[in-house]
């Protein structure tokens, strides 16, 4: 079986192509710049991606299965491409926030991803990871420049994932059996709040580094000046005062499928301690 891991220069899929080549799994990457991915030997490399459905009728020719990351804007023009070639099995990367009607979600995009796969008649598995350790990269300049996290809502408890987590569990559907008809609404091992994240990264560095609470009004504020679309800034916004009232709850299932822990944000903050330097 040969699988086509779709934006393999991606965050994600960059990982899924290492999963898959630990598993043996043939691979054909599609990449816009495969120079920059740096892919194993042995990976086949297609030039192009799902925004130039142009390119991908030789992607598609001869594998098996695909990893579709989630590009909503072509979406039913790669279905229609992949079903002409013959493509089986699906197993596309969506979000916990699917159904979230919020106009600054990006459920409203994985949404639209799970229902053409769905109504293309593919195998398909579909990957619902919640937030992602990597977004406190976001604090990185903050902690080197000023020493220092400012966030609203700091006892949001939320369940962040680790790439190679959601990377892990991406190789582990395409290559075994079982996963067809599934969604797997995938979260890291523990609930830990905005300020056990910050103590953490502190810990990392081997210092304390402050959290300096702010009102949702200067948060947006700070956002919005850093580029962030004030709807995105709302939704956040929500988001955050909602797992302050009601912390979110892991779901297991890494750990279920995977037979291991899920990586904690601590491991996490250890192996990213560069960032924060």
């Amino acid at each position: 079986m040969t699988v086509l891991v779709t934006g393999a220069t991606g965050n994600v899929g960059r990982l899924v192509v290492d999963e898959l080549v630990a598993r043996g799994v043939p691979v054909r990457a599609l990449t816009v710049d495969p120079e920059r991915a740096a892919l194993p030997d042995g990976v086949e490399v297609v030039v192009g991606s799902l925004a130039k459905p142009s390119t991908l009728p030789a992607a598609l020719d001869g594998v098996d299965a695909v990893y579709l990351a989630p590009y909503a804007r072509t979406v039913t023009r790669f279905c229609e491409l992949a079903a002409e070639a013959g493509i089986r099995r699906v197993v596309a990367l969506s979000g916990a926030s699917v159904g979230d009607t919020h106009p600054g979600s990006s459920g409203h995009g994985f949404a639209a991803v799970e229902k053409a796969v769905e109504a293309a008649g593919f195998e398909w598995t579909f990957l619902r990871p919640g937030a992602f350790m990597m977004n406190s990269l976001g604090w990185a300049w903050s902690i080197r420049e000023r020493g220092e996290v400012r966030a609203a809502y700091p006892e949001a408890a939320q369940t962040p994932i680790d790439l190679s987590d959601i990377a892990a569990v991406a190789g582990h559907v395409l290559s075994t059996d079982g996963h067809v008809g599934k969604t797997y609404v995938l979260s890291g091992p523990e609930a830990i709040s905005l300020a056990e994240m910050v103590a953490a990264i502190g810990d990392a560095l081997g210092k304390p580094v402050p959290l300096v609470e702010l009102s949702p009004e200067e948060q947006t504020a700070e956002w919005v000046g850093a580029g962030i679309p004030e709807s995105v800034a709302g939704w956040l916004l929500g988001m955050y005062s909602e797992t302050t009232e009601r912390s979110e709850v892991p779901t297991g299932v890494v750990e279920e499928l995977l037979g291991r822990p899920g990586v904690s944000y601590a491991e996490w903050a250890k192996g990213n301690v560069a960032a924060f330097s």
